[in-house]
Order: C-alpha cells, then structure tokens, then sequence
C-alpha cells in the first residue's frame, strides 16, 4: 500500500492521505516511524534472519507511512476501527495513483499515522481488486468498519468524499480500488 487517497471515509490510501513521511532527514516523524519499525517488523516476519546474516534493506527501510482520511479527526476514528479490528479494508479511486504512488498489491506493508501523524499500526494488504464504484458489495462495505452495511450505504457514504477529494463528478463507472489488509502490529 502506498499513500494515495481513497477510502471515503478514510483518509490514506485513499482518502486524502498523507504523503509517505522521509526518513531522509532528522525530524521527529521520521526517527518516531524508524523507531515503530524497528518494534513492529518481527510481527511482519521480517528481521529473523538477519541476527544471522545481518539486516538487508527490506529490513531496515520502513514501508509507506500514511493516514486515513482528508482530516486528522478522521484519521483518528479509521485508525480506531482498524485497532479494534472493525476495519480491514479500504478503497480509493484508481484516478488517484500513477506512476509515482502505484496501486497498493497484495503482501505489501504499511504503517497507519493517528492524526497528528504518530505511527500506530502495521498492516499487511492481503488482497486487491479493482471494481466499477457502481459495483462495490456489502461485504467490502462491512469490511471498510465504517458503519455501512450495504453496498448502496457505502455508495451514499463514499460518493460525496471521493467528489470532494477528485474534485470531479464521480459515476457508478469509477474504477474502485477495494483492498484488504490484515492488522500484524499492534495486536
């Protein structure tokens, strides 16, 4: 998963995220997502090995950094919802990647920023379909954990966000991108 804008209700991925933090520099957001990745990366599997052989960069480079949603409140009520294990999807338009934020792909990892863009949670995708808005089921509806039962309830919800974040009308046509993810830190 990589910051894009998507879930209606939601903020990263898909929902007026916020941009992958750099660890290029000094600040204090990256030495606090260096520091989770060094605590969360054994629940992803990664890190064993490299006691033995030493840590290669899969190991040592943190995934995207991102936030639900377009607000910091939002942020923080997807990321509850995703700690209490309400939410394991989230959607984005397909308008909102390219070459420079490609769409997410299944086994990638991501970690979850709470509003003021603390690092809270590592997720692993574990799958990804692209399909008509139109066409969005109550399954992944009730998966997003935003309270939409049906497909229609997260066509009602979803519509206006994503017009507000595209900026364009959006149709029953609009390539969905629906991801599943699996909470791997904290558990």
């Amino acid at each position: 998963m990589t910051a894009a804008q998507g879930d209606a209700m939601a903020g990263r991925e898909d929902e007026g995220a916020t941009a992958p933090a750099s660890v290029d520099g000094g600040d204090e957001q990256a030495r606090a997502i260096l520091a989770f990745w060094e605590a969360a990366r054994p629940s992803a599997g990664i890190g064993r090995v490299g006691v033995v052989i030493g840590a290669g960069a899969r190991e040592s480079l943190p995934p995207p950094a991102w936030s639900f949603g377009d607000n910091p409140r939002l942020a923080d009520t997807l990321l509850a919802a995703v700690l209490s294990g309400a939410k394991t999807a989230t959607s984005s338009s397909l308008w909102e990647y390219d070459d420079e934020t490609p769409v997410p792909e299944k086994g990638e990892l991501s970690i979850l920023l709470d509003g003021a863009g603390n690092p809270r949670a590592l997720i692993r995708t574990t799958s990804v379909e692209i399909v008509p808005f139109g066409e969005v089921g109550a399954d992944f509806a009730l998966a997003e954990g935003e309270g939409d039962t049906t497909g229609d309830e997260w066509r009602e919800g979803h519509r206006g966000y994503f017009a507000r974040v595209l900026d364009r009308e959006v149709g029953d046509d609009m390539p969905v991108v629906c991801e599943r993810f699996e909470l791997r830190y904290p558990r």
